[in-house]
């Protein structure tokens, strides 16, 4: 048997392949490195404690607030820890599918894959960090994560509980300046929409968008429907929905979790932690439009009266305008008298 021929052809593929690898390395050594990013050189990693804290009470959010089937209530909290080269999910841009199935039905499988996915492919993601569901409007959930100089980056999402595809969290938050890490960090939290389900309030039934809309935020004026569950005209802003804290833990000598283990925890806040003041968002009373004007009542060759009325679609709360009138009158002319 002649090995010759059959070592000749696995030399020139050797070959071959070491050309290729040196190709893509002088490749990828050439992609311009982006310059608008702080460089973080803190020489040690570093643990925080996260707390999540629910603000969505029926006095900030009267409009609609779900109080039953289900009652108001928070998500368990996916998150990640990773590089400036990643993204969980992007304002102004599309949902992935691992969004779009954890916004609208709860459902981490897909997302939690994808996070896996990017972190073997591109190296980008640390650790995926998670912290237990909040049954309440106003609850509270914790949990603890570690960063490092190359994934100094926090992302995560929670879903708002019932809603067609709303979410709160933060993207890319940065826990390195510099050549240390900050020490406490918190961010107020507002609605955002992942353009998957046209539904405008809490308990609207499944309605895809198709095509497919960018995230936005919900604002108290967008999307400018008077149904949306978050519309309110007199508001310029809305308040906060939620609140997140990061505080950097002091280092002891005691065993650290590892960053896929966070520890977890499930509470109800006291006192002042739900609020730092109480906020109360008048609601204006909103009616229907006026139903026809009825028959004229009243003897041939006389004035006579006619009604129309109107009713309530929402009643008013926290010094909101009152309702007007629902029923009017006017003087009229009986028809067909003989």
């Amino acid at each position: 048997m002649d090995t010759t021929k059959m070592t000749l052809p696995f030399s020139e593929a050797l070959c071959h392949l070491i050309v290729l690898m040196l190709t893509l390395g002088q490749e990828i050594h050439s992609l311009p490195v982006p310059t608008d990013i702080p460089m973080c050189t803190a020489s040690e990693t570093a643990q925080y404690s996260l707390t999540f804290t629910g603000k969505w009470t029926q006095a900030a959010f009267p409009k609609q607030y779900p109080r039953y089937r289900p009652p108001a209530q928070w998500s368990n909290v996916i998150g990640v820890t990773h590089s400036s080269d990643y993204h969980m999910w992007q304002r102004n841009e599309f949902a992935s599918n691992g969004v779009r199935e954890f916004t609208e039905k709860g459902e981490a499988w897909t997302l939690v894959k994808e996070v896996e996915t990017a972190g073997e492919r591109i190296q980008s993601v640390y650790g995926i960090l998670s912290a237990p569901a909040v049954v309440g409007g106003t609850g509270q959930m914790k949990t603890e994560f570690e960063v490092f100089a190359r994934h100094s980056f926090l992302s995560f999402i929670v879903r708002i509980v019932p809603s067609p595809d709303w979410f709160v969290g933060v993207d890319s938050i940065d826990l390195c300046d510099g050549d240390h890490w900050k020490e406490n960090v918190s961010v107020d939290l507002f609605p955002y929409d992942a353009g998957t389900d046209s539904g405008f309030t809490f308990s609207s039934p499944n309605f895809e968008t198709i095509p497919q809309d960018k995230i936005t935020q919900i604002t108290s004026s967008f999307p400018s429907h008077p149904a949306n569950s978050f519309f309110y005209p007199r508001l310029k802003h809305l308040p906060p929905i939620a609140k997140v804290t990061l505080t950097k833990i002091k280092k002891t000598n005691q065993i650290i979790s590892l960053p896929m283990e966070p520890t977890q925890s499930n509470q109800l806040p006291t006192g002042n932690e739900i609020e730092d003041k109480l906020i109360n968002t008048p609601l204006d009373c909103e009616v229907s439009v006026w139903s026809p004007w009825g028959l004229c009542k009243g003897k041939c060759g006389e004035s006579g009266v006619q009604h129309r009325t109107r009713y309530i679609i929402m009643h008013p709360a926290n010094n909101g305008a009152a309702c007007p009138l629902l029923e009017e009158e006017r003087k009229c002319f009986p028809d067909n008298c003989l």
